[in-house]
């Protein structure tokens, strides 16, 4: 008999061949006819104008074509929106070779495109810039004072106050006031940003760009250069690690297409390594907590305040200071979140924006308070569990975070843990556990598919979503062959093209929910069809069947009490003389999703750190992950993803710094060989447990996404088992081991 159960099976990635292979192409490895290269040169200051740029010695090189700046761009239908479905924050976004400004370092000032890469690098040599210097501000603890509220939000703003946090903190038998910091951070991922533009005549186009939604860089490509929709087509069929840093379009597409259009010429542009510092970044961000507690522990106030950098174009802000109403339960809480300008690109979402962040900030700080209460960071936990969502007063519409404790903590052991910090050794390790939780929302967005189901049992379905290496590809498959009782060998599933129906873009943790949706929902419609065609033959056993009375199993529509009445799917297009049959759906999140319940994945992370006593390093040497993210479509692929936000965690409280120099105004450490990501030694014993939990609220498929989830409270975990180690609270991260001696 044929498997066709998938959702909630270990199946293998789909596409898992074509990556080893090397047969899956990414952006910067289409050819075209007639190819041609584009070399980015960088600013040399941080603040000022360009004064002059001679390119003449570049452009007698045979070979070279033309050198782009703001002195010669095409012009252009409309420069002053960013034509991005998400990541816009309110302001002006940056527009490259707009004028003679330089708004921060790295900023791109010029293409040279020639007719080979190495050539076009050579000639950028040859290019002189001559600029007038202005005074920066990079520095952001100087410019603290200069933070302000933005007028309008592009996430969460800040939830009104309830009850009063100010008296209720005065009244504490056990306050605590505490700051905690974290650097910039870069995405870094394996694939640098970049863009091929195939010219395929009468002004018509082809991107191949490194892109989390191929139909975001159509939208820009259409709004700012002025083109119809059937003349710019976008594919991003494999996206080699993203994080967030390619949400909006990069300033190498807008090169590459102007390039293109005006030469009438294919033109392909590749970001260096360095250059992918001159872009979006987690911004740098300061957090201050007022917690009071009673006695016994229980809660009695919260205040955050969290101050962020932003550039001064753009006013980015991240949801940092929702999470106390989220994670705890307490009646008198204030929030607040304030702004930084500087001189600098402005950040971009990276990997759970704002929750990484105001989950470290808030898991260190109540670790504090449980120690000052008296408490185990665990019991301190389940004395101040939140029932609801605090900051919109409404349940969860599912929440098993008390189950990922108790899995988390018997697998982990944590009830051997020894209380007092330094009491736990090891020769000259000092061993700490320390724990803590977070949670990420589970959104489901508008998102539209496609399904053909041909006469030789075949399924394409396709929509026009990414796969940034989560697997999308691999559960859209699995959802699409389960819903129609085929194999998987027979399903393929198509995405990152806008010629595809309109998906939303990958990112948010929303994918598996929105589009996952979609493709359950169309392969339904093709069922709905199946059955009226069944009963459209005389005398047919399906004659009075109800949709919901049916099911589909091996490459067969079945009655459900009565499996033996079966008819085989081909053999009812053979039937109707069919070659095909299609179908085509809107999947829309149910309003009552929004307004009756908080949505949410939650997780329980306990880890195990040793400390050399003499020399202060730091290793990770277990890490319990427990997670309650909905239904699990594939453990393989889910537990892929929870074991990269582990990985990352790790970086993050130990490693990872974009190191800004308030002198020069750019990051200095613009490389891989200085910022700093762990690798093979760094990464030990890590377990993933994924906790049982049924929600038929969140979405048709009840899954809740896991992108985000596995990374939120990672390295809280870490830094609190520090302490717990060494008795020493390091608040800034990176914990490097010069913070400990």
């Amino acid at each position: 008999m044929i498997n066709t159960q998938h959702i909630g099976t270990p199946a293998k990635r789909v596409d898992g061949r074509a990556k080893v292979a090397g047969t899956a192409k990414y952006a910067a490895e289409f050819e075209a006819p007639g190819l041609t290269h584009g070399v980015v040169i960088s600013s040399a200051i941080t603040k000022g104008r360009i004064k002059k740029i001679d390119a003449g010695e570049a452009l007698r090189l045979k070979g070279v074509l033309q050198v782009f700046s703001h002195q010669n761009r095409t012009k252009l239908a409309d420069f002053d929106k960013s034509y991005s479905d998400l990541d816009s924050p309110p302001g002006a976004p940056f527009r490259p070779f707009y004028d003679d400004k330089i708004q921060f370092a790295q900023q791109p000032v010029a293409l040279v495109v020639a007719e080979s890469y190495e050539l076009a690098r050579y000639a950028a040599l040859l290019v002189k810039i001559e600029y007038e210097q202005e005074p920066f501000e990079a520095d952001f603890e100087n410019r603290i004072g200069q933070a302000y509220a933005p007028e309008e939000y592009n996430s969460t703003p800040p939830p009104e106050p309830w009850g009063d946090a100010d008296v209720a903190y005065s009244k504490a038998e056990n306050q605590l006031e505490v700051e905690y910091f974290h650097p910039s951070q870069h995405h870094n991922p394996m694939e640098m940003h970049a863009s091929t533009v195939r010219w395929e005549g009468d002004g018509r186009i082809t991107v191949y760009d490194k892109i989390q939604g191929a139909l975001n860089s159509q939208k820009y490509i259409m709004g700012v250069f002025g083109l119809a929709k059937e003349d710019v087509r976008v594919l991003s069929p494999f996206v080699g690690g993203a994080f967030g840093s390619g949400l909006r379009p990069q300033y190498q597409l807008f090169m590459a297409v102007m390039a293109a259009l005006e030469l009438k010429r294919s033109v392909k542009v590749v970001l260096t390594r360095q250059q992918m510092f001159s872009f979006g970044h987690r911004p740098k961000t300061l957090q201050r907590f007022s917690l009071g507690a009673a006695a016994d522990g229980e809660l009695r106030a919260i205040r955050h305040d969290v101050f962020a950098e932003t550039s001064k174009f753009e006013d980015y802000q991240e949801d940092v200071v929702i999470w106390p109403g989220v994670l705890y339960k307490c009646e008198n809480v204030k929030l607040s979140h304030k702004l930084v300008p500087l001189d600098v690109y402005t950040p971009l979402d990276m990997r759970a924006p704002g929750g990484t962040t105001g989950i470290l900030g808030l898991e260190c700080a109540m670790d504090e308070l449980a120690y000052k209460a008296g408490l185990d960071p665990l019991e301190f936990r389940l004395k101040n569990y939140s029932e609801k969502d605090g900051n919109e007063g409404i349940p969860f519409s599912s929440k098993e975070l008390r189950e990922c404790y108790r899995q988390g903590a018997e697998k982990f052991g944590w009830y051997k843990r020894k209380k007092e910090p330094r009491s736990m050794k090891e020769g000259h390790n000092l061993i700490g556990w320390g724990m803590a939780h977070g949670a990420w929302e589970a959104k489901q967005k508008e998102a539209s598919a496609k399904a053909i189901l041909r006469v030789d049992g075949g399924l394409v379905v396709s929509s026009a979503t990414g796969d940034i290496g989560t697997g999308t590809y691999t559960i859209m498959t699995q959802i699409a062959a389960e819903t129609l009782g085929l194999p998987l060998e027979k399903v393929e599933f198509k995405l990152g093209d806008t010629s595809l129906p309109k998906a939303p873009l990958e990112g948010g943790s929303w994918t598996a929910s929105s589009v996952g949706s979609a493709v359950k929902a169309v392969c339904d419609k093709l069922g709905q069809k199946l059955l009226e065609l069944a009963q459209e033959k005389e005398g047919s056993p399906f004659a009075e069947v109800k949709f919901d009375e049916v099911e589909f199993r091996n490459e067969q529509m079945r009655l459900v009490k009565d499996p033996s009445i079966a008819i085989a799917v081909t053999e009812l297009l053979r039937q109707n003389k069919m070659d095909s049959i299609k179908a085509k759906v809107n999947a829309q999140p149910a309003k009552e999703q929004q307004s009756k319940w908080a949505r949410y994945s939650h997780s329980a992370v306990f880890a195990e750190v040793k400390v050399d006593e003499d020399l202060g390093t730091i290793k990770v040497t277990r890490v319990v992950s427990a997670i309650a993210g909905g239904r699990i479509l594939n453990p393989q692929t889910a537990r892929s993803q929870i074991l990269g936000g582990v990985v990352w965690g790790i970086g993050m409280a130990l490693e990872e710094y974009s190191v800004m120099d308030p002198q020069q105004g750019r990051f200095i450490n613009h490389d891989l060989a200085e910022y700093h990501v762990p690798v093979n030694a760094d990464v030990q014993d890590v377990e993933v447990i994924f906790v049982e939990e049924n929600d038929t609220v969140v979405n048709p498929i009840g899954a809740k996404g896991l992108g985000e989830i596995g990374i939120v409270s990672v390295a809280p975990a870490i830094a609190n088992a520090i302490f717990h180690a060494t008795g020493r609270r390091v608040r800034e991260l990176p914990i490097t081991l010069d913070k400990l001696l």
